[in-house]
């Protein structure tokens, strides 16, 4: 299965490649993570990612541990964008 990409920092490389949302919703589905995120534009996206890649950027973004990551902001590109 591809995997999308998400960051909680700006990234530094290719810019232009990368969208901004806020998160809606994280849930487990099919033993992979969906992050659920609203576009600038007020559309929604659904990113696939592994719990690992989920572990690394909730432990990156400015919140508390145990703390809802919703409502942050992040970096993302669906697989291929």
């Amino acid at each position: 299965m591809p995997h999308d990409r998400i960051h909680a920092k700006k990234p530094t490389h290719d810019i232009d490649r990368w969208s901004v949302g806020t998160i809606e919703r994280v849930i487990e589905r099919d033993g992979h993570c969906i992050v659920e995120v609203r576009t600038e534009d007020s559309q929604t996206v659904e990113l696939i990612v592994t719990f690992a890649i989920r572990d690394l950027f909730v432990s990156r973004l400015a919140i508390d541990e145990g703390e809802s990551p919703v409502g942050e902001r992040v970096w993302y590109r669906k697989r291929g964008g």
